[in-house]
């Protein structure tokens, strides 16, 4: 039976996949008249913003933005058109037509989805790609902002320090993300712990919905307000800009980053790390980097955790703060470097030889994971036993040549443990520890072994399961990952089989995110494997 129906499944597959070839060559032409025709006075001006497979840069302008290549094979599908706006109304054109003509929507801000749902489809699509739409103005009298969603991380950074060097925004450390997906999700980053998530200190927006409309949080209200600020991106419409609260750091931070590997007790210091980190003050982000290295005695592998910590403030007053809390880890004061934040966002990006100026730049240089990766997250609420820990360095010690694996120990609490947990849809607050990131990445010849290491790190999930949150086993929705639970491709998904991932990212927050989808796309227009269904859907 179990053959006959997976059998079925194969089949249902290849003629949806004949089907999807069929309505793809209508579609495209059909959808391309709309686009001209929306509006006639524009169609010049649209032209030049619209990319086929026929067109000398379609490759260019697709792969531009892809961060893993694990979704940039030769099998991989591919949008029908690539369109990159220049304004709302080539976005709402695009909804318009895409909506006649029955193809999905992508949309695509920085390309950091973690299992390229911005930029994939398994059924014919079109992917708005917000690379032209990253204007950041800045107003330092009244410290706000607006910056539009393709702009980058590291643009928002730049452009802030250049009106001033002592106001930023609680954003994500990676300098290449997309300020639009990493709000849509929530976004922490260095300042979490002092001033909450990137979506806590957003204060507008403007959203084009299914029908096309132009809302901003007035005129979309609460609810959608509420749920596009952590609930997601690609469910509830496109996010154009945002306007955001700008906030306060110092002249002068300061930053360690020290290794250690076991045979300097590195097991005894990230256990005592987990009861230390958490209980810093606000102006301190503390991350442990575990990865492995040659040990220097003996050559065998072995393996290195990096305790990295960054501070608001000088370090006449780190120095004795991370000595009382944390005397185990053997600092001293030649391992504190004083710094500019400007400069601090550079040694995190790995750029720390660099100006300024590489914020600007969107290529994927410095990036610590090799170009095809998977990853996944938990979030901890009890400190883990130093044996535990040992059966996670058997697994990292486990990893052939070709594979690189960095798990990354992000520590909560600050003022995350004062915030609501239904403030946003984003629920990791009080209680939560630290957040694990877990990462595998192999070079892109390897993507025909891709599964190996994909193995490897499910196996070394399911190994954390008894040790990390639980009822449910939560996630973080921007680091995308499809194994938790997925929509159907095609026909409708239940609410029930929705829940099984909603959940796990959101909580019970979940269930208000349904209610805010049926209210205002009921139709479901915005959808993907991992999107907010409408409740009757």
């Amino acid at each position: 039976m179990k053959s006959l129906n997976r059998s079925l499944s194969l089949l249902f597959i290849v003629v949806c996949s004949l089907l999807w070839v069929s309505a793809s060559a209508n579609s495209h032409d059909d959808f391309l008249e709309c686009l001209y025709s929306y509006h006639p006075k524009e169609s010049s001006s649209i032209t030049q913003v619209i990319y086929t497979e026929t067109n000398s840069s379609y490759s260019a302008v697709l792969d531009s933005s892809i961060r893993n290549h694990r979704f940039s094979t030769p099998n991989t599908p591919k949008p029908l058109v690539i369109v990159t706006p220049l304004n709302i109304s080539h976005v709402q054109a695009t909804i318009h037509c895409s909506k006649k003509h029955g193809l999905q929507i992508r949309t695509r801000s920085g390309g950091h989805d973690y299992e390229g749902l911005s930029y994939v489809s398994h059924v014919p699509f079109v992917v708005i790609d917000l690379v032209n739409l990253r204007s950041v103005d800045v107003d330092v009298e009244n410290e706000e902002a607006w910056v539009q969603s393709g702009a980058t991380v590291g643009e928002v950074y730049y452009r802030i320090n250049e009106r001033s060097t002592n106001l930023t925004f609680p954003a994500a450390v990676g300098r290449t993300v997309g300020i639009g997906g990493s709000i849509s999700g929530g976004g922490d980053g260095l300042l979490f712990r002092k001033y909450g998530l990137s979506a806590d200190n957003v204060i507008d927006a403007l959203l084009v919905d299914a029908n096309g409309r132009v809302l901003d949080r007035r005129s979309m209200g609460e609810d959608l307000f509420w749920a596009i600020r952590g609930g997601g991106g690609g469910s509830f419409g496109i996010v154009i800009s945002w306007k955001i609260k700008l906030v306060h750091v110092p002249s002068t931070v300061t930053v360690f980053s020290v290794g250690r590997t076991l045979e300097q007790n590195a097991t005894q210091l990230l256990h005592r790390w987990q009861y230390v980190a958490p209980n810093l003050p606000n102006d301190v982000y503390s991350v442990v980097t575990i990865s492995t290295t040659n040990a220097s005695e003996n050559g065998t592998k072995t393996v290195l955790a990096t305790f990295i910590s960054f501070f608001r403030g000088g370090a006449n007053e780190f120095i004795p703060l991370m000595q009382e809390r944390f005397p185990e880890l053997g600092l001293v004061k030649e391992d504190f470097i004083e710094m500019t934040w400007i400069e601090s966002l550079l040694l995190m990006n790995g750029a720390s030889n660099e100006t300024s100026e590489i914020l600007l730049d969107r290529s994927n240089r410095y990036s610590l994971l090799p170009p095809s990766f998977k990853s996944k997250s938990d979030y901890v609420r009890e400190p883990m036993p130093e044996i535990a820990l040992q059966g996670l360095w058997l697994h990292l010690l486990e990893i052939d040549e070709g594979g690189i694996a960095v798990q990354n120990f992000f520590a909560y609490g600050g003022i995350m443990e004062e915030i609501s947990e239904t403030e946003t849809p984003f629920p990791h607050r009080k209680g939560t520890l630290y957040k694990i990131s877990y990462n595998i990445g192999w070079q892109e010849e390897e993507n025909n072994n891709s599964q190996r290491y994909i193995s490897w790190i499910r196996k070394l999930y399911s190994y954390m399961g008894p040790f990390v949150s639980k009822s449910p086993r939560t996630a973080y929705v921007n680091y995308r990952d499809l194994d938790i639970g997925r929509n159907n491709y095609y026909g409708k998904t239940s609410y029930k089989q929705a829940s099984i991932w909603g959940r796990k990212y959101f909580k019970n927050n979940f269930d208000r995110l349904v209610y805010v989808k049926t209210k205002t796309d009921p139709k479901n227009f915005f959808k993907h494997e991992q999107s907010i269904p409408p409740r009757f859907h």
